[in-house]
């Protein structure tokens, strides 16, 4: 479908657009976007909601498919959900104007576009740790997120993201901002604080972690599972096994989970341990998605698979002659 056909089509309250219909707002460029936006200020609420909510899940289940313009557009929209979307759903965009835009987002008035914006500049920081790329823009994002930490008057939710947000920043007021949120006896300002540590690539905290992953709380449980599968240790692949066998689901697939990203022979033999005897096709998907995930950090560029092919063909040929 042409943007020219979809547009008179957004508009129609009796007939929603499609995820086929919606293609029709990739790449949009240009003369093109303002077309787009002359409709989209139109639309009712929920229609709008609708189509970030849709062209969200269309971006996540194909990566050659930008919807950005329509997202960044999102971000300026009137109403919470579709900007707090639009944040979630630009996870993947590199562009330095967002970063800019989600800096002013953290001075939204709804704690929910406040909340999503530190977890969009966590996205930016954790991109900065890994090539080294603009540091003056780094320490502005991490100036106006210890601003979010620091202030007693925000919302928990809202300073917790936040520190979720700096867990990867190499600094000692972040390592004591961690230890000070997870001292400090709120529920969800701990859980954080776990989630933090778990960013931070800091092996110190793993006692901490360990302790965590026998909590009364399954949500502590859960962080604490993925706490131990991003700082990829193997002294955690017992706990996690034992975590395997949670009886809250969500903590179960966090384990497997993290047994991926920690990787090596004796997780993908806790892994296959798992999956012995397994019929639940859930955590049977996990373990599949987790394999996966151990076999591409032992070998990210696939020259395994490609040794192995080469071996292979080496072989033919010498039977053949």
């Amino acid at each position: 479908m042409s943007l020219d056909t979809l547009l008179p089509k957004l508009e129609d309250p009796q007939h929603p657009p499609s995820a086929t219909d919606l293609l029709a707002l990739n790449h949009l460029e240009g003369d093109e976007h303002e077309r787009f936006l002359s409709v989209w200020r139109s639309l009712s609420i929920q229609r709008r909601r609708d189509i970030i909510d849709l062209l969200a899940d269309m971006a996540e289940d194909n990566a050659e498919l930008d919807f950005g313009a329509v997202f960044m557009t999102g971000l300026l929209d009137d109403d919470v959900q579709v900007r707090a979307q639009s944040i979630k759903a630009l996870w993947e965009y590199e562009d330095d104007r967002l970063v800019e835009v989600l800096l002013r987002l953290l001075r939204d008035p709804e704690a929910m576009v406040r909340a999503e914006a530190a977890l969009g500049l966590g996205r930016y920081l954790l991109r900065v740790e890994l090539s080294g790329e603009d540091e003056q823009l780094a320490r502005d994002v991490e100036a106006a997120l210890r601003a979010k930490i620091d202030d007693e008057s925000e919302l928990v939710e809202v300073r917790g993201r936040a520190l979720e947000a700096v867990g990867v920043r190499s600094e000692p007021w972040v390592h004591d901002a961690i230890e000070e949120a997870y001292a400090s006896g709120d529920r969800r300002l701990s859980i954080s604080a776990v989630h933090a540590m778990g960013r931070s690539a800091d092996l110190a905290w793993l006692p901490i972690v360990f302790d965590e992953m026998d909590s009364d709380d399954a949500e502590m449980r859960f962080e604490a599972a993925m706490a131990a599968g991003s700082l990829g240790d193997e002294r955690a692949i017992s706990k996690l096994g034992e975590l395997s066998l949670d009886a809250d689901a969500e903590v179960q697939e966090a384990a497997i989970t993290a047994l991926g990203q920690v990787g090596g022979p004796a997780a993908r033999e806790a892994l296959l341990n798992i999956a012995s005897g397994q019929s639940d096709p859930r955590v049977l998907e996990a373990v599949r998605d987790a394999l996966a995930e151990a076999d591409f950090i032992e070998d990210p560029l696939g020259f395994r698979m490609y040794l192995d092919r080469s071996v292979a063909e080496d072989a033919e040929e010498e039977d053949d002659e």
